[in-house]
């Protein structure tokens, strides 16, 4: 990271300090930034004269109009006998696939994609694990131009439909079943379902993960994976190169409030992000081993991917993270050496409330950085980690989303970690926060907006020819600037607290509250194990309701009520004590982990939710319907 600092600081003819300094000359330096991050960072491919163009216009600014590059040859410029991937299940580490083991399996598929005639543009889907088959198909995919998109096997047949039926997929990778939890979940009926629902597919192949003999009876253009690779021609393992803006993925909204947006996003920007983000924030290095743990239907396996292109080992994890008695990613990361720990705020609230304390169980010698994502991270996770988990290590929560497939704000090697804080913005991310009359403001909440272009926007929204959707999801509420949707403060420091969803902050009397605010205070409670707030339409106004999950063997009587009101008034305000609060069995999440307030408050109001396929737990949406104690 300093080379980088220095190199970039003698372009621009400006002495950087720190990295408030290297922040604020990123972002007073848009094209220039960027134009180092190509070169230092050794992307290959011809990056053409131009590096932005029209920078005032968001959207419709364009990065390196002029370049040509392949995404696959990007993650692939090691082709050694390094290891590339370790993939490892509940039962323990079952595979390890050297650079040049890779470079085979892609070479194999791209040959074999090409023989049924896929090319650039068209769409290859995949019903997979994170496994090294997801690995492989995305990249010989990505070789020939062609773009690429996944759920999980977790997903059900409509949610899979949903969002493959959508952008029309020429190829099918699906496998035959999986593992969670000690239950084997044979996917090959629901294999069968989507198929028949796909009529743009030329052909489905099957990978075997349970079974290795598996077929796809009754699908007359199925393949087994093992043949379909050992029929294809030998021919050399080649890269399409493309312009830079060139589709690469296509991702999804959680689709909680209707059919899932399809999000196209371009080969460049991700790339640029990605390796921006791996080196200069999580200071990844080559040969280190980068591990996140997350499914085939969240962003972050795309992020993880990439790591790929430092030259890092990526360990790939399918099955429950919580088996072993929670220890099995901690068993994990001593095992295969991880060096940097990625995972999710519900999973460290998860391990702290489960008693376990890795300190005491675990080496961990290895790890020096943990990654948090998908819901704020609380000050007491914070307290956690660095008492029970590892003391010399940097915790960085991060965030950003799907829309961006990367951050807008998140880790810095060089900052100090703050409790309860992220540590800062984005190099060439231009993150601010705006009241609602477009001013910033620092020390109160409001809503994160990057002012400036960046080049992971967006290409596009799929079926949105005159892109009204795309303009409408991001740019309607402040003309010409990005509005993530997180209500968000930035503090003196320069580090940020996201404290919920803009579209689920509750607003009574007038007083916009912001949904995490309250579940840092509910969650510190023993008795609690997690919760969801919504605002209820009441007498005019807004009330606060809660619903909690409780710990095994408590009941919410009167003095649990008076103890969790008093420790929400205590430490916010008398506002943002909940007028009701009921106890749940469980609460539903996406299958990315977040908790859906949305659909929450959509059951609550006696409305349908439009996409109960989007949750991982629909059932849960039954303990909050008609509950009598909401009627007065």
């Amino acid at each position: 990271m300093e080379t980088f600092r220095a190199r970039f600081a003698d372009r621009v003819g400006t002495p950087i300090a720190d990295s408030r300094a290297l922040h604020r000359a990123s972002i007073d330096h848009v094209a220039e930034f960027w134009d180092a991050i190509w070169d230092e960072l050794g992307v290959v491919g011809e990056k053409g004269e131009r590096v932005l163009e029209s920078p005032e216009a968001m959207p419709g600014a364009r990065f390196f109009p002029d370049a040509a590059l392949n995404f696959a040859e990007n993650l692939l410029r090691k082709r050694d006998d390094s290891l590339a991937l370790v993939f490892a299940t509940e039962g323990g580490t079952e595979r390890k696939l050297t650079f040049a083991e890779l470079a085979e399996e892609v070479r194999r598929l791209r040959a074999a994609m090409r023989a049924l005639g896929v090319k650039a543009g068209d769409r290859v889907a995949a019903y997979l694990p994170n496994m090294p088959e997801t690995i492989a198909v995305m990249l010989a995919a990505s070789s020939l131009g062609a773009v690429f998109s996944s759920c999980s096997p977790d997903f059900g047949v409509a949610g899979v439909v949903d969002r493959f039926g959508q952008i029309e997929p020429t190829l099918l990778f699906a496998v035959d079943g999986y593992v969670y939890g000690g239950k084997r979940f044979d996917t090959r009926d629901k294999v069968r379902e989507i198929v028949a629902q796909l009529p743009s597919l030329r052909a489905v192949v099957l990978v075997s993960h349970l079974e290795a003999s598996s077929a796809l009876e009754g699908v007359p253009s199925a393949h087994r994976y093992a043949d379909f690779v050992a029929g294809a021609p030998d021919e050399p393992l080649t890269f399409e190169r493309l312009p830079f803006s060139h589709p690469l993925y296509v991702l999804y909204s959680s689709g909680t409030t209707g059919k899932p947006k399809c999000i196209v996003h371009g080969a460049g920007g991700t790339l640029l992000q990605h390796l921006k983000e791996h080196r200069l924030h999580t200071d990844l290095r080559e040969g280190e081993r980068l591990f996140y743990f997350t499914t085939c239907g969240w962003m972050m396996w795309n992020w993880l991917a990439s790591g790929l292109a430092s030259g890092a080992t990526l360990v790939l994890y399918d099955g429950n993270p919580f088996a072993n008695d929670g220890r099995v990613l901690f068993d994990l990361a001593d095992r295969e050496g991880i060096h940097v720990f990625g995972t999710s705020a519900k999973f460290i609230d998860a391990v702290h409330k489960s008693g376990l304390e890795p300190i005491h169980t675990h080496s961990l010698s290895t790890v020096r950085a943990i990654l948090s994502t998908g819901s704020p991270l609380s000050p007491e996770s914070f307290d956690f980690v660095y008492e029970k988990v590892k003391r010399d290590v940097l915790l960085a929560s991060i965030s950003g989303g799907t829309d961006i497939v990367s951050c807008f704000v998140l880790g810095d090697p060089t900052r100090p970690v703050r409790r309860g804080e992220i540590q800062g913005p984005g190099l060439g991310m231009d993150v601010q926060i705006w009241n609602d009359q477009g001013e910033r403001v620092v020390g109160e909440q409001g809503e994160l907006v990057c002012a400036t272009p960046f080049p992971s926007m967006p290409v596009c929204f799929w079926n949105d020819p005159d892109g009204s959707r795309y303009r409408a999801a991001y740019f309607e509420r402040f003309p010409g600037v990005w509005c993530h949707g997180d209500f968000t403060m930035e503090t003196p420091e320069g580090g940020y607290v996201i404290t919920g969803r803009s579209d689920a902050v509750l607003n009574p009397g007038g007083v916009r509250i912001g949904t995490a605010e309250i579940y840092r205070q509910v969650e510190r409670l023993p008795e609690v194990l997690e919760s969801v707030v919504i605002g209820q339409p009441w007498d005019g106004d807004v009330r606060v309701v809660l619903f909690v999950v409780l710990a095994e063997g408590v009941t919410l009587d009167d003095a649990l009520i008076r103890r969790i009101k008093d420790e929400i008034r205590e430490n916010t305000s008398p506002r943002h004590v909940p007028a009701k609060i009921l106890a749940v069995p469980a609460i539903p999440r996406t299958r990315s982990g977040k908790i859906s307030e949305l659909t929450v408050r959509c059951v609550v109001m006696g409305e349908e939710p439009k996409n109960v396929e989007a949750l991982a737990n629909p059932e849960a949406l039954e303990h909050f319907r008609n509950r009598p104690e909401l009627t007065s």
